[in-house]
């Protein structure tokens, strides 16, 4: 169940300090924000029943995991389609979207309409990633595929910086 929520300063810096480590304790966490145990975790309990802590993961390094298994990688492709209607777009996302080597799937505009993330093992599961997803839609006109040659920045921490009204409703 999400419900609304109202931030203040101190949620945001406990938002901020857990898109940087999410395995700190409670103590931890309760003492680089400032506010007792009992406070900090009354509100990232808040956090997570709002539904703005959608989950909490492990981040693997993937040139790591690429030295350990001996392969890797990452291709952002652009895709377009013939027909645009909703359920024509639905329909490949959910099928794009049902991929584990498909790990961001973004409806974009103008240009194509949709934008992949994948990382697979090499140039052959590509191949066969690419078939499934492209070659066997009829409704795929166009794919441009991107093989990332240098990973030079990767974040998933959100910036927390409330608009100018925000801000005057935290004060």
């Amino acid at each position: 169940m999400q419900l609304e929520v109202t931030l203040d300063g101190i949620d945001l810096q406990l938002l901020d300090q857990l898109q940087r480590d999410a395995s700190l304790s409670n103590q931890d966490l309760a003492r680089q924000v400032g506010v007792s145990p009992a406070t900090c975790l009354r509100r990232v309990r808040r956090l997570h029943e709002c539904g703005l802590i959608e989950r909490q993961v492990a981040l693997v390094q993937p040139e790591r995991l690429a030295a350990a298994l001996g392969h890797g990688l990452t291709v952002i492709a652009e895709v377009s389609l013939d027909r645009q209607g909703a359920e024509h777009l639905d329909a490949f996302q959910a099928r794009a979207v049902q991929e584990d080597a498909v790990q961001q799937c973004w409806r974009v505009s103008p240009g194509p309409d949709f934008v992949l993330v994948a990382q697979v093992v090499d140039m052959p599961a590509w191949l066969a990633l690419s078939q499934r997803l492209f070659t066997q839609d009829a409704n795929v006109r166009n794919v441009r595929a991107f093989f990332a040659t240098q990973r030079a920045k990767f974040e998933t921490k959100l910036p927390l910086t409330p608009s100018s009204q925000a801000q005057e409703a935290i004060k």
